[in-house]
C-alpha cells in the first residue's frame, strides 16, 4: 500500500496484472529460448563430442537437453501470443486485456496500414516478428519427436538466431528515430535484454541439465568441468554487458543518485541492481572458490571430487542466481517511465563528457572482468587440495 501511495504521488502509474504477468512471460520464454541455445552451442555442444568412453553420459545429457528445448519451445509460444494479446490492448485507445485475447482482433491489429509518419505499420513489425517466433518454437518443440532428436544439433542451431531475431525485430521503430540518443536507446536495450535472458536462461537450463546426475556415470564431472569453465566465460560476457547497457538505460532514465529512494522508478531500479549484484556475487563465489577446485581435481585426476564439485556444489549456488535472476525478472514490467519525470528532472542529452566517461567505465569494467578470469586461473594453480 505505501508503495502504490507514492506512485499515486510522485505520477509512476503500477501497471495492470495481465501486463505484469505477460511482459514477465515473455522475458520468461525468451530466456528459455535464446539462453538455453545459445548455452548449448557455446557450453553443452562442445562438451558432448566426448571419448567413447562417455557414451553413456552423453546419451543422457543429449536427451536432457531436448526435452529441456522442447518445453523451452513451448513457453516461448505461449508467452508470444499473451505478449501480443497485451501490445494489442495498449495500442491506441486501449481495450480489455480479455478482448484483446480474440485471434480476429489480433489479426487486424497485425494488418493495419501505418501511421501518419512511418515507414512501416506497427503491426506488419510485430507480424514479422510473431512468424519468427512460432518457427522457433516449432523447431524447439519438434524436439518431442524421438526421431526428430537425433537432429538436435540442427534443431537447436536454428532456433538460436531465430529466437535472437524474435527480439531484435520487435525492437525495430517504425518511424525514423530522431536523433543519436534514439538509435543508441534501441540498441543499448536489446543489448541489456540479450545478455540478461543469456545469462539467466543459461543458468537455468544448465542447472537444470544438472539434476540428471544420478543417471551419469563417475566420469561425468570431466563433462561437467568442461561445461561450467565454458559457460563461465559466457557468463562473464553477460556481465559486462548488462553492466555496460544498464549504466547507459539507467543514465537516461535516473538523474540523480537521490532518485533512486526519493521516486518509486528509482526505488524499482535499485532492487534491480541489488538483484543483479547479487548474481554477480554468486557467480563469483563459483568462479573464485569453485573453479579453480574444479581446475585442480581435474588435474589430478579425482574423479569422484571432480564430480561432487560440477554437479553438486557448483549447481547449488548456480539454483541461488537463477532465483535471483527470476527477481529480476519479475521487477522489469514494473519499470515505466522513468525517475526523471518523476522528479521534474530534465531529459538527458548524451555530449561529448557523458561518452568520455561511459569509455572510461567499460574499459575499467573490461580491465576487471580480465582480472576476474587472471585471478581465477592463479587460484587453481595455487589451491593445494580439493575439498569435496
Amino acid at each position: 500500500m505505501q508503495l502504490i501511495h507514492l506512485a499515486a504521488s510522485a505520477g509512476y502509474t503500477t501497471p495492470p496484472t495481465w501486463r505484469v504477468l505477460t511482459k514477465a512471460g515473455y522475458f520468461i520464454g525468451l530466456s528459455g529460448a535464446i539462453g538455453a541455445t545459445v548455452t548449448y552451442a557455446a557450453s553443452v555442444r562442445p562438451a558432448l563430442r566426448a571419448p567413447e568412453s562417455h557414451r553413456g553420459d552423453v546419451d543422457v545429457m543429449r536427451r536432457r537437453t531436448a526435452g529441456y528445448l522442447a518445453w523451452a519451445g513451448v513457453v516461448l509460444l505461449v508467452a508470444g501470443y499473451f505478449q501480443l494479446a497485451a501490445r494489442l490492448a495498449r495500442a491506441g485507445k486501449g481495450m480489455p486485456f480479455g478482448d484483446a485475447l480474440s485471434p480476429a482482433r489480433i489479426w487486424d491489429f497485425l494488418v493495419a496500414p501505418a501511421g501518419k509518419g512511418a515507414w512501416i505499420a506497427q503491426g506488419t513489425i510485430y507480424l514479422v516478428q510473431n512468424v519468427v517466433l512460432v518457427l522457433a518454437s516449432a523447431a524447439l518443440i519438434a524436439l518431442f519427436l524421438p526421431r526428430t532428436r537425433r537432429h538436435l544439433n540442427t534443431l537447436a542451431l536454428t532456433a538460436l538466431p531465430l529466437s535472437l531475431a524474435v527480439t531484435l525485430v520487435a525492437a525495430v521503430p517504425a518511424t525514423t528515430p530522431k536523433n543519436a540518443d534514439k538509435v543508441l536507446d534501441l540498441v543499448f536495450s536489446q543489448l541489456h535484454i540479450v545478455s540478461g535472458v543469456v545469462w539467466v536462461g543459461g543458468l537455468a537450463f544448465l542447472a537444470a541439465l544438472a539434476a540428471s546426475r544420478r543417471l551419469l556415470g563417475e566420469g561425468a564431472g570431466l563433462l561437467w568441468a568442461d561445461i561450467w569453465r565454458r559457460f563461465s566465460l559466457v557468463a562473464l560476457v553477460c556481465v559486462g554487458t548488462v553492466l555496460t547497457s544498464g549504466l547507459w538505460l539507467s543514465w537516461k532514465h535516473v538523474g540523480a543518485i537521490s532518485q533512486l529512494w526519493t521516486t518509486t522508478y528509482g526505488l524499482l531500479v535499485l532492487v534491480k541492481i541489488l538483484l543483479v549484484l547479487g548474481m554477480v556475487v554468486a557467480g563469483g563465489v563459483n568462479q573464485f572458490w569453485l573453479m579453480p577446485r574444479i581446475v585442480k581435481a581435474r588435474e589430478d585426476d579425482d574423479t569422484s571430487s571432480l564430480l561432487h564439485l560440477t554437479l553438486r556444489h557448483f549447481p547449488k549456488v548456480v539454483w541461488g542466481e537463477v532465483a535471483l535472476g527470476i527477481a529480476v525478472l519479475a521487477v522489469v514490467p514494473f519499470l515505466g517511465g522513468s525517475a526523471r519525470s518523476e522528479a521534474g528532472s530534465p531529459a538527458a542529452v548524451s555530449n561529448g563528457s557523458i561518452f568520455a566517461a561511459g569509455a572510461f567505465l567499460v574499459l575499467t569494467l573490461v580491465a576487471s572482468l580480465y582480472i576476474t578470469v587472471r585471478t581465477s586461473d592463479a587460484l587453481a594453480r595455487r589451491t593445494p587440495s580439493v575439498t569435496a
